[in-house]
C-alpha cells in the first residue's frame, strides 16, 4: 500500500424516526379518491359489493392520516440511515459487485415486469429467448448441457441437485442403497444440510495441512452408499484443490454423482469448466457472480446445470429453441418435480443476462484476473497489520479471490474480539466485513474479497481502516468494544433481541407491548 490513506471524517444520518404509523394528524391526506363514475357504476354496479360480505371489514384498518411529502421525508431518513453505512463493502464469500443501472431499469419495465408466467408462450417470446441464451452462455461458461432458473439461490440450486439425485438414483433402483452425500467441513453448509433436508447421511471430510481434505480421505469414505459428492473449490480460505479431477474420477468409479458448488466462481470464471474436470452438474449464484443485485436473502437465483444423462431428472419446465421460435417443455416422466414456482426469479436472469453479454468473455476473463490479483495484494498487505493471520499459513502460492483471515492473536493480545471489530469498522463508513460460515474453521475470522469492482484506492482505505482499528485494540481497546459510535444506532444489547416482550412484529403487538411497559 503506497503512502498513507488518510482516513475520511464520517457519520451516518441519525433522524430519531418514528413509526409511521405513530405520524400524522386526523385530515391529512396524501391521495383523495372520489367516488366511482357512473360509468364504472353501469358497468360493474356497486363496486363494494363486489367484495364478498367475509372479507368486509368491520372497522376502517388503523392506517396513519399523512401528506405526500411526509411520507416522502420520513422515508428519505429511513433510507439515509439505513443505506448512509453502505460505503465500501468487501463481502467475502458472497461477492458484492456493482449492479448495472441498466438491468436494473429492463427489469422494471412495464414491457417486461407486467408479464405473467401463465400466458400463452407465443406471448413470452421475448422472455423465453433471454432465458434461452443465458442457458447458452452458462453452458459455455460450464460445459454443461441445460441449465434451469427455478432455484431461489445457492442453498436452493444445492437442493435442486439432492431432489435430482434422489430421482436419478430412484431410476436406477439405487434410491433404497445409495444413501450417502460426501462433503467437507469447508463446503459451504447449503450441501450437507440440503443432502440432509432430502433424507441422505452426510459425510464430512476434514482439512489436512494444505487446507483442503486428502484423497486418502476420500477413498476412505467413498463406497456402494455413496449417492454424490458436493464439494466448492476453491473453499473459502482461497485454496484450490488441484487434484479435483482426481476426486471426481474417485467418486465416479464407487457410482456417485459429482456436484460443483461454483459459489466461488469469480476467481476462475473462463479458466476451468466443470464438465472438463468430470462434474455432472454444478451451479452458479446469479447474485454473486454475474453481477445481479443481493437483496437480503432475495430475489436470488442459483442457476443449476446439468450434463445430458441428467436432463431427465431436471424440474420444469425446460426452455428450448424449436426453429426461430422458443417453447416451455416438460423434461419428462422422471423429473424431480418444480423446486419453485414457474421459471423462478426471471427478472434476475434478464440482469445477469445484460451482465453476461456487457462483459463478454475477455471482460469475464479480465475481472476473473482482477479479482485473483486484488485479493492477493489485499492479502500482503493484510498481513503486515498487528495481530492478523491468515489460515494454513505455511501453503505457499497464491489465494484465488478471497483468503480467510484471523484475529485470534489479536483477541489474545487485546480482548478486542472480531464482532467487535466489525462494529468498529462501520464508524467509518466501512461495510462490516464477512466472518465464516459455521462451524468456524478458523477462530475469530473475516473472509474479505474485493473482486473486480472495487478500485485499488477503496482496497487501500478498506485496509487502512483496519489498521486504524488495530491500532485503536492495542491502544484504546474500549472504544473498539464500544462501537459504534458514528453510526445512525449504537451497540445493541443482544439479550433484549431474545425477549419477546420487547420486540413486535405489528402495530398492533407494538401498541399492545409498549402499554404493558408503560403500565
Amino acid at each position: 500500500m503506497s503512502g498513507t490513506t488518510k482516513l475520511r471524517r464520517y457519520h451516518a444520518a441519525v433522524w430519531d424516526e418514528p413509526l409511521v404509523l405513530e405520524m400524522g394528524a386526523p385530515g391529512r391526506r396524501g391521495q383523495h379518491y372520489g367516488a366511482p363514475s357512473d360509468g364504472i357504476r353501469a358497468a360493474v354496479g356497486d363496486p363494494a359489493a363486489l367484495i364478498p360480505a367475509a372479507m368486509r371489514r368491520a372497522a376502517p384498518p388503523a392506517l396513519p392520516e399523512i401528506s405526500e411529502p411526509d411520507v416522502l421525508r420520513h422515508y428519505l431518513h429511513l433510507a439515509q440511515e439505513t443505506l448512509g453505512m453502505m460505503g465500501i463493502s468487501l463481502f467475502g464469500t458472497c461477492t458484492m459487485k456493482y449492479n448495472p443501472r441498466l438491468g436494473e431499469a429492463l427489469a422494471v419495465d412495464p414491457r417486461f415486469a407486467e408479464l405473467h408466467p401463465l400466458q400463452h408462450e407465443d406471448t413470452l417470446q421475448g422472455v423465453l429467448e433471454i432465458v434461452w441464451r443465458f442457458d447458452q452462455v452458462l453452458r459455455a461458461l460450464s460445459g454443461m448441457d441445460q441449465y434451469v432458473f427455478q432455484a431461489g439461490g445457492g442453498a436452493a440450486a444445492a437442493y435442486t441437485h439432492v431432489c435430482v439425485t434422489r430421482a436419478w438414483l430412484a431410476a436406477r433402483g439405487e434410491l433404497g442403497k445409495r444413501n450417502q452425500i460426501i462433503t467437507s467441513i469447508q463446503s459451504h453448509p447449503c450441501n450437507p444440510a440440503t443432502a440432509a433436508a432430502a433424507g441422505f447421511e452426510v459425510v464430512t471430510l476434514m482439512l489436512d495441512e494444505k487446507g483442503y481434505p486428502s484423497l486418502d480421505a476420500l477413498k476412505a469414505a467413498v463406497s456402494d452408499r455413496t449417492a454424490a459428492l458436493m464439494i466448492n473449490n476453491p473453499d473459502d480460505m482461497g485454496l484450490y484443490n488441484p487434484h479435483i479431477a482426481e476426486w471426481v474420477r474417485i467418486v465416479h468409479e464407487a457410482g456417485g454423482l459429482c456436484f460443483y458448488d461454483h459459489a466461488n466462481f469469480n476467481g476462475v470464471m473462463s479458466k476451468i469448466r466443470a464438465a472438463d474436470l468430470g462434474f455432472d452438474a454444478c451451479m452458479f449464484m446469479l447474485h454473486k457472480t454475474f453481477g445481479v443485485s443481493k437483496g437480503g436473502g432475495g430475489p436470488a437465483v442459483g442457476a443449476y446445470g446439468c450434463r445430458e444423462h441428467l436432463v431427465p431428472y431436471l424440474p420444469g419446465p425446460l426452455v428450448a429453441k424449436e426453429g426461430e421460435r422458443y417453447a416451455l417443455r416438460s423434461p419428462g416422466p422422471h423429473s424431480a418435480g418444480k423446486v419453485r414456482e414457474y421459471l423462478g426469479n426471471v427478472q434476475q436472469v434478464l440482469k445477469a443476462y445484460v451482465w453476461a453479454r456487457g462483459m463478454g468473455l475477455e471482460g469475464i476473463r479480465e475481472a476473473s484476473d482482477m479479482s485473483v490479483i486484488l485479493n492477493n495484494y489485499m492479502e500482503k498487505e493484510l498481513l503486515k497489520i498487528r495481530g492478523v493471520t491468515r489460515s494454513h499459513p505455511g501453503v505457499d502460492g497464491w489465494r484465488m479471490e478471497m483468503t480467510r483471515f484471523s484475529l485470534e492473536q489479536l483477541y489474545q493480545d487485546t480482548g478486542v474480539s472480531v464482532f467487535d471489530v466489525q462494529n468498529r469498522m462501520v464508524d467509518f463508513g466501512i461495510d462490516a466485513f464477512w466472518l465464516a460460515h459455521e462451524p468456524w474453521v478458523v477462530p475469530h475470522p473475516f473472509t474479505p474479497e474485493a473482486g473486480e469492482m472495487w478500485s485499488k484506492e477503496d482496497v487501500d482505505y478498506w485496509i487502512a481502516v483496519l489498521k486504524q482499528i488495530s491500532d485503536e485494540a492495542y491502544t484504546n481497546p474500549e472504544i473498539v468494544r464500544t462501537a459504534p459510535h458514528n453510526q445512525a444506532v449504537k451497540k445493541l444489547r443482544g439479550e433484549s433481541l431474545d425477549d419477546p416482550a420487547n420486540w413486535a412484529m405489528t402495530w398492533r403487538a407494538y401498541r399492545r407491548k409498549r402499554a404493558a411497559r408503560a403500565g
